[in-house]
Protein backbone atom coordinates (compact mmCIF):
# COMPACT_ATOMS: atom_id res chain seq x y z
CA UNK A 1 0.00 0.00 0.00
CA UNK A 2 1.51 3.38 -1.04
CA UNK A 3 1.86 6.57 0.95
CA UNK A 4 -1.14 8.28 -0.67
CA UNK A 5 -3.36 5.26 0.00
CA UNK A 6 -2.25 5.09 3.62
CA UNK A 7 -2.92 8.79 4.09
CA UNK A 8 -6.35 8.50 2.52
CA UNK A 9 -7.19 5.63 4.86
CA UNK A 10 -6.01 7.62 7.86
CA UNK A 11 -8.12 10.59 6.81
CA UNK A 12 -11.19 8.44 6.38
CA UNK A 13 -10.68 6.95 9.84
CA UNK A 14 -9.64 9.95 11.87
CA UNK A 15 -10.05 13.33 10.16
CA UNK A 16 -12.30 15.52 12.27
CA UNK A 17 -11.41 19.09 11.38
CA UNK A 18 -13.94 21.53 12.78
CA UNK A 19 -13.86 24.54 10.47
CA UNK A 20 -14.10 27.88 12.25
CA UNK A 21 -15.98 29.50 9.38
CA UNK A 22 -17.91 27.99 6.51
CA UNK A 23 -18.31 30.52 3.71
CA UNK A 24 -21.28 30.89 1.43
CA UNK A 25 -21.54 28.55 -1.52
CA UNK A 26 -19.33 29.64 -4.40
CA UNK A 27 -20.59 28.94 -7.90
CA UNK A 28 -17.93 28.11 -10.48
CA UNK A 29 -18.03 26.89 -14.05
CA UNK A 30 -17.92 23.17 -13.28
CA UNK A 31 -18.21 22.62 -9.53
CA UNK A 32 -19.85 24.57 -6.73
CA UNK A 33 -17.90 24.61 -3.48
CA UNK A 34 -17.48 26.18 -0.06
CA UNK A 35 -14.46 27.39 1.89
CA UNK A 36 -13.79 25.90 5.32
CA UNK A 37 -11.24 27.73 7.46
CA UNK A 38 -9.32 25.17 9.52
CA UNK A 39 -7.04 27.67 11.25
CA UNK A 40 -6.35 31.39 10.96
CA UNK A 41 -3.44 31.63 13.38
CA UNK A 42 -0.37 31.17 11.16
CA UNK A 43 2.32 33.71 10.27
CA UNK A 44 2.94 33.86 6.51
CA UNK A 45 2.46 30.13 5.86
CA UNK A 46 4.39 28.90 2.81
CA UNK A 47 4.33 25.10 2.45
CA UNK A 48 2.01 22.28 3.52
CA UNK A 49 2.59 18.53 3.83
CA UNK A 50 0.33 15.74 5.08
CA UNK A 51 1.29 13.01 7.54
CA UNK A 52 -0.21 9.50 7.56
CA UNK A 53 -2.27 10.17 10.71
CA UNK A 54 -4.19 12.96 8.98
CA UNK A 55 -2.32 15.86 10.56
CA UNK A 56 -0.37 18.45 8.57
CA UNK A 57 3.02 20.09 8.75
CA UNK A 58 2.99 23.76 7.78
CA UNK A 59 5.97 26.05 7.30
CA UNK A 60 5.85 29.68 8.38
CA UNK A 61 8.26 31.90 6.46
CA UNK A 62 9.44 33.42 9.75
CA UNK A 63 11.23 30.12 10.46
CA UNK A 64 8.74 27.78 12.09
CA UNK A 65 7.29 24.39 11.25
CA UNK A 66 4.01 23.71 13.02
CA UNK A 67 1.92 20.58 13.19
CA UNK A 68 -1.79 21.12 12.61
CA UNK A 69 -3.71 18.41 14.40
CA UNK A 70 -6.95 16.92 13.09
CA UNK A 71 -8.94 19.10 15.50
CA UNK A 72 -7.38 22.20 13.92
CA UNK A 73 -5.08 23.04 16.84
CA UNK A 74 -1.49 24.11 16.24
CA UNK A 75 1.57 22.67 17.92
CA UNK A 76 4.38 24.77 19.26
CA UNK A 77 7.09 25.28 16.60
CA UNK A 78 9.18 22.17 15.99
CA UNK A 79 12.69 22.25 17.41
CA UNK A 80 15.87 21.24 15.63
CA UNK A 81 15.71 23.45 12.54
CA UNK A 82 18.93 24.88 11.04
CA UNK A 83 19.77 28.59 11.01
CA UNK A 84 17.46 30.36 8.56
CA UNK A 85 17.74 33.81 6.95
CA UNK A 86 14.41 35.59 7.33
CA UNK A 87 14.70 38.72 5.20
CA UNK A 88 12.67 39.99 2.28
CA UNK A 89 11.38 36.94 0.41
CA UNK A 90 13.73 34.64 2.32
CA UNK A 91 12.85 32.36 5.18
CA UNK A 92 11.46 28.88 5.65
CA UNK A 93 9.84 27.86 2.38
CA UNK A 94 8.41 24.56 1.11
CA UNK A 95 7.92 21.23 2.89
CA UNK A 96 7.19 17.70 1.67
CA UNK A 97 7.01 14.20 3.11
CA UNK A 98 9.11 11.41 1.64
CA UNK A 99 7.00 9.22 -0.68
CA UNK A 100 8.24 6.31 1.47
CA UNK A 101 7.60 8.14 4.72
CA UNK A 102 6.28 5.09 6.53
CA UNK A 103 9.64 3.41 5.96
CA UNK A 104 12.06 6.36 6.20
CA UNK A 105 10.31 8.91 8.42
CA UNK A 106 11.89 11.74 6.42
CA UNK A 107 10.44 15.16 5.81
CA UNK A 108 12.12 17.56 3.37
CA UNK A 109 12.08 21.37 3.55
CA UNK A 110 13.65 24.27 1.67
CA UNK A 111 14.85 27.50 3.21
CA UNK A 112 17.15 30.50 2.86
CA UNK A 113 20.52 29.31 4.15
CA UNK A 114 23.01 31.90 5.49
CA UNK A 115 26.50 32.31 4.06
CA UNK A 116 29.44 34.59 4.84
CA UNK A 117 29.18 38.39 4.79
CA UNK A 118 25.41 38.56 4.57
CA UNK A 119 25.04 36.19 1.65
CA UNK A 120 22.45 33.44 1.35
CA UNK A 121 21.06 30.82 -0.99
CA UNK A 122 18.26 28.28 -1.13
CA UNK A 123 18.99 24.96 0.58
CA UNK A 124 17.15 21.65 0.84
CA UNK A 125 17.31 19.62 4.04
CA UNK A 126 15.77 16.44 5.33
CA UNK A 127 15.14 15.25 8.88
CA UNK A 128 13.05 12.81 10.85
CA UNK A 129 10.22 13.89 13.10
CA UNK A 130 9.99 12.60 16.66
CA UNK A 131 7.40 14.13 18.95
CA UNK A 132 7.88 17.87 18.37
CA UNK A 133 11.53 17.76 17.30
CA UNK A 134 13.50 17.26 14.10
CA UNK A 135 16.30 14.71 14.38
CA UNK A 136 19.10 13.46 12.11
CA UNK A 137 19.06 16.69 10.11
CA UNK A 138 21.00 16.63 6.81
CA UNK A 139 21.43 19.49 4.35
CA UNK A 140 21.36 17.60 1.05
CA UNK A 141 21.63 20.56 -1.35
CA UNK A 142 22.86 24.18 -1.22
CA UNK A 143 22.40 26.53 -4.16
CA UNK A 144 25.66 27.89 -5.56
CA UNK A 145 26.91 30.55 -5.40
CA UNK A 146 25.62 32.26 -2.30
CA UNK A 147 24.77 35.89 -3.02
CA UNK A 148 23.78 39.01 -1.10
CA UNK A 149 20.11 39.32 -2.05
CA UNK A 150 16.81 39.01 -0.21
CA UNK A 151 14.80 38.09 -3.30
CA UNK A 152 13.96 35.20 -5.64
CA UNK A 153 14.69 32.05 -3.64
CA UNK A 154 12.09 29.88 -5.42
CA UNK A 155 11.20 27.18 -4.30
CA UNK A 156 9.02 24.06 -4.50
CA UNK A 157 9.89 20.45 -3.74
CA UNK A 158 8.49 17.73 -6.02
CA UNK A 159 9.26 14.02 -5.86
CA UNK A 160 9.54 12.46 -9.30
CA UNK A 161 8.65 8.93 -8.24
CA UNK A 162 11.93 7.33 -9.32
CA UNK A 163 13.90 8.03 -6.14
CA UNK A 164 14.75 11.59 -7.22
CA UNK A 165 13.47 15.00 -6.18
CA UNK A 166 13.12 18.30 -8.04
CA UNK A 167 13.77 21.67 -6.41
CA UNK A 168 12.88 24.90 -8.21
CA UNK A 169 15.25 27.84 -7.69
CA UNK A 170 15.09 31.59 -8.25
CA UNK A 171 17.59 33.77 -10.10
CA UNK A 172 18.25 35.93 -6.98
CA UNK A 173 16.84 38.97 -8.82
CA UNK A 174 19.95 41.02 -9.64
CA UNK A 175 21.78 37.91 -10.94
CA UNK A 176 19.21 37.22 -13.64
CA UNK A 177 21.86 36.74 -16.36
CA UNK A 178 23.11 33.72 -14.40
CA UNK A 179 19.94 31.89 -15.45
CA UNK A 180 21.52 31.42 -18.91
CA UNK A 181 24.78 29.81 -17.78
CA UNK A 182 25.34 26.34 -16.35
CA UNK A 183 28.12 27.16 -13.86
CA UNK A 184 25.64 28.20 -11.15
CA UNK A 185 22.23 27.23 -9.74
CA UNK A 186 20.52 30.61 -10.20
CA UNK A 187 17.28 30.37 -12.18
CA UNK A 188 17.41 26.59 -12.45
CA UNK A 189 15.43 23.47 -11.68
CA UNK A 190 17.69 20.93 -10.03
CA UNK A 191 17.19 17.18 -9.71
CA UNK A 192 18.96 15.10 -7.07
CA UNK A 193 18.52 11.76 -5.39
CA UNK A 194 16.75 11.86 -2.04
CA UNK A 195 20.10 11.53 -0.24
CA UNK A 196 21.53 14.52 -2.11
CA UNK A 197 23.65 12.61 -4.63
CA UNK A 198 23.43 13.38 -8.35
CA UNK A 199 21.46 11.04 -10.65
CA UNK A 200 23.67 9.56 -13.35
CA UNK A 201 21.12 10.43 -16.07
CA UNK A 202 20.88 14.16 -15.32
CA UNK A 203 21.28 16.10 -18.58
CA UNK A 204 24.51 17.98 -17.76
CA UNK A 205 26.41 15.35 -15.79
CA UNK A 206 29.01 15.03 -18.55
CA UNK A 207 29.04 18.70 -19.64
CA UNK A 208 32.31 20.42 -18.81
CA UNK A 209 31.84 23.40 -16.53
CA UNK A 210 28.17 22.64 -15.78
CA UNK A 211 26.83 21.92 -12.31
CA UNK A 212 25.57 18.34 -12.46
CA UNK A 213 22.42 18.90 -10.40
CA UNK A 214 20.86 21.12 -13.11
CA UNK A 215 17.75 19.75 -14.83
CA UNK A 216 16.56 22.85 -16.75
CA UNK A 217 17.59 26.49 -16.91
CA UNK A 218 16.56 29.98 -18.03
CA UNK A 219 14.01 30.49 -15.25
CA UNK A 220 13.21 33.56 -13.15
CA UNK A 221 11.53 32.71 -9.83
CA UNK A 222 9.59 29.47 -9.62
CA UNK A 223 7.19 29.17 -6.69
CA UNK A 224 4.94 26.51 -8.16
CA UNK A 225 5.60 22.97 -9.39
CA UNK A 226 3.65 19.73 -9.80
CA UNK A 227 3.88 16.43 -11.67
CA UNK A 228 1.34 15.80 -14.40
CA UNK A 229 -0.73 12.84 -13.15
CA UNK A 230 -0.69 10.99 -16.50
CA UNK A 231 2.66 11.84 -18.11
CA UNK A 232 4.74 12.24 -14.94
CA UNK A 233 6.30 15.39 -16.41
CA UNK A 234 7.23 18.33 -14.22
CA UNK A 235 5.08 21.43 -14.73
CA UNK A 236 6.36 24.62 -13.12
CA UNK A 237 5.00 28.10 -12.52
CA UNK A 238 7.20 31.15 -12.31
CA UNK A 239 6.89 34.84 -11.61
CA UNK A 240 7.49 37.11 -14.55
CA UNK A 241 8.72 40.64 -14.10
CA UNK A 242 6.03 43.25 -14.81
CA UNK A 243 3.87 40.81 -16.72
CA UNK A 244 4.83 37.44 -18.06
CA UNK A 245 4.07 34.90 -15.32
CA UNK A 246 4.51 31.48 -16.92
CA UNK A 247 3.54 27.84 -16.76
CA UNK A 248 6.17 25.59 -18.32
CA UNK A 249 6.66 21.88 -18.86
CA UNK A 250 10.20 21.35 -17.60
CA UNK A 251 12.06 18.88 -19.81
CA UNK A 252 15.60 17.75 -19.10
CA UNK A 253 18.32 20.01 -20.46
CA UNK A 254 16.10 22.67 -22.03
CA UNK A 255 16.46 26.45 -21.85
CA UNK A 256 13.33 28.40 -20.84
CA UNK A 257 14.63 31.74 -21.97
CA UNK A 258 14.85 34.12 -19.02
CA UNK A 259 16.03 36.89 -19.30
CA UNK A 260 16.61 36.69 -23.07
CA UNK A 261 12.96 36.04 -23.93
CA UNK A 262 10.02 37.02 -21.75
CA UNK A 263 6.51 38.42 -21.96
CA UNK A 264 7.30 40.75 -19.08
CA UNK A 265 8.98 44.14 -18.88
CA UNK A 266 11.04 46.02 -16.34
CA UNK A 267 9.24 47.41 -13.32
CA UNK A 268 8.16 50.89 -14.30
CA UNK A 269 8.43 50.00 -17.99
CA UNK A 270 11.18 49.12 -20.40
CA UNK A 271 12.01 46.10 -22.52
CA UNK A 272 13.79 43.03 -21.12
CA UNK A 273 15.85 40.86 -23.45
CA UNK A 274 15.20 40.27 -27.12
CA UNK A 275 11.46 39.67 -27.36
CA UNK A 276 9.00 36.82 -26.88
CA UNK A 277 10.65 33.98 -28.78
CA UNK A 278 14.07 32.80 -29.84
CA UNK A 279 15.31 29.63 -31.48
CA UNK A 280 16.64 27.17 -28.93
CA UNK A 281 14.53 28.59 -26.11
CA UNK A 282 11.22 27.16 -24.93
CA UNK A 283 7.99 29.13 -24.91
CA UNK A 284 5.54 28.68 -22.01
CA UNK A 285 2.44 26.56 -22.35
CA UNK A 286 0.56 29.42 -20.69
CA UNK A 287 1.34 32.95 -19.54
CA UNK A 288 -0.36 35.93 -17.90
CA UNK A 289 -0.35 39.62 -18.89
CA UNK A 290 -0.53 41.40 -16.51
CA UNK A 291 1.09 39.23 -13.86
CA UNK A 292 -0.91 37.50 -11.16
CA UNK A 293 2.18 36.78 -9.02
CA UNK A 294 1.69 33.03 -9.34
CA UNK A 295 2.57 30.79 -6.42
CA UNK A 296 1.83 27.14 -5.57
CA UNK A 297 0.13 24.79 -8.03
CA UNK A 298 -1.33 21.30 -8.14
CA UNK A 299 -3.11 18.94 -10.53
CA UNK A 300 -6.44 17.73 -9.21
CA UNK A 301 -6.84 13.95 -9.18
CA UNK A 302 -9.33 13.40 -6.36
CA UNK A 303 -12.90 12.16 -6.29
CA UNK A 304 -14.60 15.02 -4.44
CA UNK A 305 -14.85 17.18 -7.57
CA UNK A 306 -15.24 14.87 -10.59
CA UNK A 307 -15.53 17.73 -13.09
CA UNK A 308 -12.10 19.05 -12.02
CA UNK A 309 -10.25 15.81 -12.73
CA UNK A 310 -6.94 16.56 -14.49
CA UNK A 311 -7.21 20.34 -14.12
CA UNK A 312 -4.24 22.42 -12.97
CA UNK A 313 -4.87 24.83 -10.10
CA UNK A 314 -2.56 27.84 -9.65
CA UNK A 315 -2.56 30.12 -6.62
CA UNK A 316 -1.74 33.81 -6.96
CA UNK A 317 -0.52 36.45 -4.55
CA UNK A 318 -1.08 39.86 -6.11
CA UNK A 319 -4.29 38.91 -7.92
CA UNK A 320 -5.63 37.01 -4.86
CA UNK A 321 -7.17 34.37 -7.10
CA UNK A 322 -7.17 30.64 -7.70
CA UNK A 323 -6.89 29.84 -11.41
CA UNK A 324 -8.26 26.58 -12.75
CA UNK A 325 -6.55 25.67 -16.00
CA UNK A 326 -8.27 23.15 -18.25
CA UNK A 327 -5.38 21.07 -19.60
CA UNK A 328 -5.67 18.97 -22.74
CA UNK A 329 -2.53 17.00 -23.54
CA UNK A 330 0.20 19.67 -23.25
CA UNK A 331 -2.08 22.64 -23.91
CA UNK A 332 -4.11 24.92 -21.67
CA UNK A 333 -7.43 25.40 -23.45
CA UNK A 334 -9.34 27.45 -20.84
CA UNK A 335 -8.77 29.41 -17.64
CA UNK A 336 -11.29 30.07 -14.89
CA UNK A 337 -10.28 32.54 -12.17
CA UNK A 338 -11.93 31.91 -8.84
CA UNK A 339 -12.09 33.60 -5.41
CA UNK A 340 -11.22 37.13 -6.56
CA UNK A 341 -14.29 38.54 -4.78
CA UNK A 342 -14.80 35.79 -2.20
CA UNK A 343 -11.55 35.66 -0.24
CA UNK A 344 -9.58 38.88 -0.94
CA UNK A 345 -6.35 37.45 0.45
CA UNK A 346 -3.00 36.57 -1.07
CA UNK A 347 -2.96 32.84 -1.80
CA UNK A 348 0.50 31.33 -1.33
CA UNK A 349 -0.19 27.70 -2.06
CA UNK A 350 -2.76 25.20 -3.26
CA UNK A 351 -2.37 21.46 -2.84
CA UNK A 352 -4.56 18.39 -2.90
CA UNK A 353 -4.94 16.48 0.33
CA UNK A 354 -5.01 12.68 0.44
CA UNK A 355 -8.72 13.02 1.28
CA UNK A 356 -9.45 14.46 -2.17
CA UNK A 357 -10.10 18.04 -1.01
CA UNK A 358 -8.06 21.07 -2.07
CA UNK A 359 -6.22 23.08 0.58
CA UNK A 360 -5.13 26.72 0.37
CA UNK A 361 -2.61 28.74 2.38
CA UNK A 362 -3.08 32.50 2.64
CA UNK A 363 -0.03 34.70 3.01
CA UNK A 364 -0.30 37.11 5.91
CA UNK A 365 -0.11 37.34 9.67
CA UNK A 366 -3.18 35.50 10.68
CA UNK A 367 -2.56 33.24 7.70
CA UNK A 368 -5.14 30.57 7.06
CA UNK A 369 -5.43 26.97 6.02
CA UNK A 370 -8.61 26.77 3.98
CA UNK A 371 -10.20 23.59 2.74
CA UNK A 372 -12.19 23.65 -0.48
CA UNK A 373 -15.13 21.28 0.01
CA UNK A 374 -18.15 20.43 -2.15
CA UNK A 375 -21.16 22.66 -1.61
CA UNK A 376 -23.90 21.13 0.51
Amino acid sequence: MGFRTLCAAAFAASLAFSPAIVAKTIVSDREDFKLEILTDDLTNPWGLAFLPDGSMLVTERVGNIRRVNTDGTLSEPLTGLPEIVVKGQGGLLDIATDPNYNDTGYIYFSYAEPGPNGTSSTALARAQLKDNALQNLEVIFSQKPKFKSNSHFGSRIVFKGDGTVFLTLGDRYSRMDDAQTLDNHHGKVIRINTDGSVPADNPFVDTEGALPEIWSYGHRNMQGAALHPDTGELWSGEHGAQGGDEVNIDHAGLNYGWPVVTYGENYGGGKIGEGFKKEGMETPVYYWLPSLATAGMTFYTGDKFPAWQGDLFVASLRAETLSRLDVENERVIYEERMLADDLEERIRHVTQGPDGYLYLLTDQRGGKIIRIAPAD
